[in-house]
């Protein structure tokens, strides 16, 4: 099996934008679940919190 440069190239380039949207996808679910809302508001919150006054 010979597989040339622009064969293994075209491979890579491939995997790498779908690894990428895969990872964009996972991302996406995971800061729109419901679940996930309180913690996002929390530290959203934190930010405008003063623990020292």
């Amino acid at each position: 099996m010979n597989i040339d440069h622009n064969t293994l190239v075209l491979f890579a380039k491939s995997f790498g934008l779908f690894y990428m949207m895969a990872v964009f996808a996972c991302v996406v679910v995971y800061a729109c679940w419901p679940s996930n809302q309180s913690k996002f508001d929390r530290a959203a919150r934190s930010i405008l919190e003063v623990d020292g006054e």
